[in-house]
């Protein structure tokens, strides 16, 4: 079994470089202002310039809107829109055809019911992100080191991978694999000394714990 991890919020050369020589397949960068890993377009365009071919560029967005989508999609380039707000499928659907670049829509996971309302998501989107519902209260939809019953995932089947996100750190990351069957991990507050601040050390031993999941799987 192999495993992708995309490191998300990152915002300095340190902490990427050290996501793409650890071995992320995906990069992400979060473009919701009130996130504590906001990130400038400025900044982004020429983190973005960094990242090698093999490793896919994601913009993590809140409910955007067109024209901010047109803007920033014109300075900074991506490869994959993350939508991680109360987007409809439909909604999900004309991003994707307008931008022409693979969607992956944020699922908030509470309750088994969470979990069967994604299907509605796969035919219109690239991949699916199943996180933890925001606390009561809390000003975003994710990064809020929040975890789920990963379990309630398991064996969940669609045409479309999956992601698994939500407080996911070095010393969970394998009790999430073995309950989830995740394939794909998705990390960002696990990796970090304060909300927003990534580590670098601590991104390249999530992704060397992950390397490990992933020789356990061959040799099963």
């Amino acid at each position: 079994m192999s495993i992708d991890v995309k490191i998300c919020g990152l915002s300095s050369p340190a902490a990427l470089t050290a996501a793409i020589c650890g071995g992320a397949s995906h990069v992400g960068f979060v473009f919701y202002p009130e996130s504590p890993r906001f990130i400038a377009i400025e900044r982004a365009a020429a983190l973005a310039m960094m990242v090698p071919s093999s490793v896919k560029r994601v913009g993590l967005f809140v409910a955007p809107s067109d024209a901010d989508l047109g803007e920033l999609l014109g300075r900074v380039p991506l490869d994959m829109i993350q939508l991680h707000g109360k987007e409809t499928p439909e909604r999900v659907a004309a991003i994707g055809r307008r931008y022409g670049l693979p969607v992956i829509k944020a699922i908030a996971v509470y309750d088994p019911a969470d979990v069967q309302d994604a299907a509605a998501f796969a035919p219109v989107a690239d991949r699916l992100l199943f996180d933890a519902r925001a606390p009561a209260g809390a000003r975003r939809p994710g990064g809020n080191a929040v975890s789920f019953d990963w379990g309630l995932v398991k064996g969940f089947a669609c045409r479309i991978p999956w992601f698994l996100a939500g407080g996911l750190n070095a010393a969970n990351v394998a009790d999430a694999v073995g309950l989830s069957g995740a394939k794909a991990l998705d990390v960002s507050s696990g990796v970090e000394t304060a909300p927003g601040v990534k580590s670098p050390e601590k991104i390249r031993q999530f992704l060397r714990i992950a390397r490990s999941l992933d020789a356990i799987g061959a040799m099963k």
